[in-house]
């Protein structure tokens, strides 16, 4: 595996950086630091928490923002956005050589994707989660765990599609929708708020 020299720092110490941090080792990045606002501990596992966001980082370091929310994610990857900020895969996921990531994205174990998927900036694909071929995702998109979406599905800035939720083919889904744990999404979603169940009918 190749050594990653440079320093990477992870703003968010929680158990979804702790998650990132673990991919970002196996990725070879030996030198991992965290940095949080809120956090009063020293360490998160093995990796220490050297100070706020303000912290004076590096202009060679390398930067990754592992917050769950989709808005507060995308407001701090825009604030770093003078430093490297690389995507991170699991090296247990399958991804096709055809898939195209933005900056600052992750795909965690087990997850797959599949040829010419497309994510934008900042996106979270979750374990053991599954994409499609020709899928495309906007910045900001966050798949949980276990959800799958069938082929040819666009999934607009900044959705979260819960736990265990299944999308079929060829569907669109606008900016801005949660979909909840185990939701099926069996028709295109146009209005940003909250859908659950199966199917998926908006709620809020």
């Amino acid at each position: 595996m190749e050594v990653k020299n440079k320093q990477l720092f992870i703003i968010g110490a929680s158990g979804h950086g702790k998650v990132v941090a673990e991919i970002a080792s196996l990725n070879g990045y030996q030198d991992i630091y965290f940095l949080d606002d809120f956090s009063k501990e020293c360490h998160l596992g093995p990796w220490s928490i050297v100070g706020t966001s303000q912290y004076p980082i590096p202009s060679d370091a390398a930067v990754f923002v592992a917050i769950g929310d989709n808005k507060i994610r995308s407001k701090i990857v825009h604030r770093f956005k003078d430093w490297e900020q690389p995507s991170l895969i699991h090296p247990r996921a399958i991804v096709s050589p055809t898939v195209s990531l933005g900056k600052s994205c992750v795909v965690m174990a087990n997850a797959v994707l599949q040829p010419n998927v497309k994510l934008g900036d900042g996106c979270i694909v979750n374990t053991a989660a599954s994409i499609d071929h020709d899928c495309k995702l906007g910045d900001f998109v966050h798949i949980s765990p276990g959800s799958h979406l069938a082929g040819g599905v666009t999934v607009g800035q900044q959705t979260w599609i819960g736990i265990g939720s299944s999308v079929i083919q060829s569907l669109s889904i606008c900016k801005d929708v949660i979909v909840g744990a185990g939701g099926v999404v069996i028709q295109s979603i146009t209005s940003s708020g909250t859908y659950v169940g199966n199917p998926c009918r908006k709620i809020q």
